[in-house]
């Protein structure tokens, strides 16, 4: 039972997280040469927090997994990897083309 919760709970903070960097890297690109500030603001921090505190979400999710509904792990681990690569990919792009 408690394993369950665990899963449940882990497998929502992995989302909430990858979501969340993906958002606060978006959102730079609302305000004018967010990319090119010498010094880190308040939208770097939320994301290099977001990511960080993602790895252990993302360990404790698969280790409580259930591993009987594969499919379900999969697609909760594709949207993740999805919006965490988009999330890089687009502070890449921020940084060295976005002008």
């Amino acid at each position: 039972m408690r394993e369950q919760l665990a899963g449940r709970v882990s497998g929502a903070a992995v989302i909430v997280l990858s979501l969340t960097a993906l958002i606060v890297v978006l959102t730079g690109y609302l305000q004018p040469h967010q990319f090119a500030r010498p010094d880190e603001g308040t939208r770097a921090h939320l994301f290099q927090l977001s990511i960080v505190a993602l790895v252990p979400a993302l360990l404790l999710y698969l280790a409580t997994a259930d591993w009987r509904r594969p499919w379900r792990n999969a697609r909760l681990l594709a949207v993740a990897g999805v919006a965490v690569v988009l999330a890089f990919g687009a502070l890449y792009y921020g940084e060295h083309y976005y002008r």
